[in-house]
């Protein structure tokens, strides 16, 4: 029997028993209305800063997403496809928890980086970006930094820290991406790829559908974050993409017969409504275009994350996806580990506590930091 894949390196594969097939029905339960518009990015970072480096092609402009005023630096790093928002909510979380800053940064060709080279994402580039990035944040006398990254991210801090390129480097956090697993995962990937819609009629079309294929389990996060996945376009309504839009077979538990053919009725008047603004959502990064960098990303991963030297903790949302270097590893105490069952592959979106209360335990214990005053853990 052909081994399941949990695993989507790229962007969160749909839970749902039996997979999610693109222009499909999916029935919601308990059905009632709930609330799919855009959160601000400004209810969870204090502030949001440009940084400018210095390459041979010119200057490239990195977005970051900031809090904190004092303790260690928590540095984030996204997943393919994601932005730095997909922290926001893990953010505010985390800062209640233990005396910390936070710095979470739009990687190479995503969210509201602007580079020159946009088409260069292998995990050399990534990794030097980043170290360039703390140097000019920082100078020559960086705090002391916690990097953590998920997924494609989370490659892209093991490569980081395994070329010391952050020499402050206190630790390091790699949530849900393992060699093995993820190897296996790409032969699968462009089909993922290609059964997700290609346009949205809106922003709340996209937060809505990220939420009910199981991209991301938690409503609030999806608010915030999928702002960073998606980008809005002006074209005719006459293109067929804008048409085939998502937003046709999503519906609620409760629309039965007569409420659904009302239903039906209502959003369709609404839908005639988005074409004629002749606007609609499309994604930033076009991932199938990225598969020359997927093997790069992920081959031999485990071995350089077992050479950092620093404390490392794993964080995983199924106890299947450990390799055989990994497995060795952890029964020789080379890194701390924990799963969070019940969770998809967006681990910190689906739930940013249990993602908080593991990393803050893990720093105390390793005398980085202190828990807040009055923060019960």
């Amino acid at each position: 029997m052909e081994k399941q894949l949990h695993l989507n390196l790229l962007a969160s594969r749909p839970p749902m028993a039996g997979g999610f097939q693109s222009g499909s029905k999916m029935k919601m339960g308990p059905g009632r209305k709930r609330d799919f518009t855009p959160l601000l990015w400004s209810q969870y970072f204090e502030t949001i800063e440009d940084v400018e480096v210095e390459n041979e092609n010119g200057k490239d402009i990195f977005r970051l997403y900031c809090s904190g005023s004092s303790g260690p630096v928590l540095l984030l790093l996204h997943g393919g496809g994601h932005s730095a928002l997909s922290w926001a909510v893990f953010t505010a979380v985390i800062s209640s928890r233990i005396n910390c800053r936070v710095v979470a940064m739009d990687l190479r060709a995503h969210g509201d980086t602007k580079v020159k080279n946009p088409e260069d994402l292998s995990a050399d580039t990534m990794a030097k970006d980043v170290g360039n990035v703390v140097e000019a944040l920082y100078g020559e006398n960086p705090p002391q930094i916690m990097m953590i990254g998920h997924s494609m991210g989370g490659a892209i801090a093991v490569h980081t820290a395994s070329a010391n390129l952050v020499p402050s480097l206190l630790g390091l956090c790699v949530i849900d991406v393992v060699e093995g697993t993820a190897m296996d995962a790409l032969n699968s990937m462009q089909n993922f790829l290609r059964s997700r819609p290609k346009t949205f009629k809106s922003l709340e079309n996209a937060i809505e559908w990220s939420v009910k294929s199981g991209q991301i389990r938690n409503i609030e996060s999806a608010r915030v974050s999928m702002g960073g996945q998606v980008k809005k376009c002006e074209e005719s309504a006459s293109n067929p993409s804008v048409s085939n839009s998502i937003g046709e077979g999503i519906i609620e538990e409760e629309e039965e017969e007569e409420g659904a053919e009302e239903s039906n009725k209502k959003r369709m008047k609404e839908d005639d409504q988005e074409v004629k603004k002749e606007s609609f959502y499309t994604w930033r990064v076009e991932l199938s275009k990225t598969e020359k960098y997927w093997d790069g990303w992920f081959r031999g991963l485990s071995a350089l994350f077992l050479s950092c030297s620093v404390p490392k903790l794993l964080l995983l949302a199924g106890v299947d996806r450990l390799d055989k270097d990994l497995t060795i590893g952890q029964m020789q105490g080379k890194f701390q580990m924990q799963v969070l069952p019940q969770c998809g592959h967006a681990v910190h979106e689906d739930a940013p506590e249990k993602v908080a209360d593991a990393l803050a335990t893990f720093m105390v214990r390793h005398k980085f930091t202190e828990f807040k005053e009055g923060f019960l853990c």
